[in-house]
């Protein structure tokens, strides 16, 4: 898994399941975001991220 925290706070993860998806946390525990589907290539994955609103690079 890989993940990152952006300027407001929240945190993006990166993780594989059945694929590769994304998912946002809040400041305050709260899941915000995901994504709807899963990607082969973790690179879609993040690309997808960041056209979501992922500011972060995750690591």
């Amino acid at each position: 898994m890989a993940e990152c925290r952006d300027a407001n706070g929240d945190t993006w993860e990166i993780y594989s399941s059945n694929g590769w998806r994304w998912r946002r946390t809040a400041s305050n525990c709260v899941i915000v975001g995901a994504s709807s589907e899963s990607y082969v290539n973790k690179s879609d994955c993040v690309a997808n991220a960041q056209r979501n609103g992922m500011t972060c690079n995750p690591v």
